[in-house]
């Protein structure tokens, strides 16, 4: 995986670090230290100030929400490492995109999102490095190893190997691929759209994915302007129907403005140029449209 930027003391210092606690009975913390500089990426938190003490997870995304900068996982595990502390990376969205090597990152959980990866929706998987103990949270059968009851459904896991072996194959050309189109609907709306702002690491970050934000509109008055030509969203599907600003853009300093006129844009194995052109097309149309006086 790519490794993640580190940033001057000058720029960490205008960020305290978040620690948030997920689960006090099984001593999880989410480290997220959105820490952005002028343009750029973030890092994750130093874990110098944990402490064993019992049983204690690390949780980590090998990228950042919904902007999908590229964190490293290799970072916090230098620290957890030393001081016994379990690593859990969230690898949902890389996974297919980017190289992701469980040995490289030195994590001991991870968990991937079949659907991520063209694998049928409603199946994923968790990696556990041996020796790393584990504890169900449903009880009954012990199916997969006593982690999780019930009968397996096999169609989905045969459905992921296949979309598994098919993504590697595809690396790295596909990360080139998905990258050349992304860059190409990035030139097309700021060359058509003056003030069109970049939001995010502009290198640092997955392939797939365009995070903008649109000077003087709202992004969800712009989707809708052009439902019928572009579908993407105003941040993870997660929170698809809020409103509310994105946390990471705020964490970014983003005022108000430049985070309620964020889109994200996704493009896939499957994307054309073709579809490019009429995306961005439809896209400056709609916000020269909702830009101009009404009479």
């Amino acid at each position: 995986m790519t490794e993640l930027l580190y940033q001057t003391d000058s720029y960490i210092k205008e960020f305290e670090a978040v620690v948030t606690a997920i689960d006090e009975e099984r001593h999880a913390v989410l480290l997220d230290r959105t820490a952005f500089y002028p343009g750029g990426g973030g890092q994750p938190n130093d874990v110098g100030e944990l402490d064993a003490g019992g049983q204690v997870y690390v949780v980590t995304k090998a990228e950042k929400g919904n902007l999908h900068v590229i964190e490293n996982a290799a970072l916090p595990a230098v620290g957890t490492k030393v001081r016994g502390i379990l690593l859990h990376t969230d690898a949902a969205q890389s996974a297919g995109k980017i190289p992701v090597n469980v040995d490289a990152l030195g994590v001991d959980l991870l968990t991937l999102a079949g659907h991520k990866l063209y694998a049928p929706k409603g199946v994923g998987a968790l990696y556990v490095r041996t020796g790393t103990p584990t504890k169900p949270i449903h009880f009954g059968a012990d199916q997969e190893h006593g982690l999780r009851p019930g009968t397996e459904n096999v169609p989905q896991v045969v459905g992921l190997g296949a979309a598994a072996r098919l993504a590697r194959e595809r690396l790295p050309a596909a990360t080139e691929k998905l990258r050349s189109l992304r860059d190409a609907l990035h030139q097309r709306l700021a060359t058509a759209i003056p003030g069109l702002l970049l939001n995010g690491h502009p290198i640092e970050r997955l392939p797939t994915t365009l995070h903008v934000s649109f000077p003087g509109i709202a992004g969800r008055e712009l989707l809708s302007r052009v439902a019928e030509q572009v579908a993407a969203s105003l941040g993870s599907a997660c929170h698809s129907e809020a409103d509310a600003v994105s946390g990471v853009l705020a964490a970014m300093g983003c005022d108000a403005g430049r985070a309620l006129g964020a889109v994200r844009f996704s493009v896939g194995w499957m994307t054309t140029p073709e579809e490019i052109e009429a995306a961005a097309a439809a896209l400056s149309e709609g916000v020269k449209d909702l830009l101009a006086p009404s009479r």
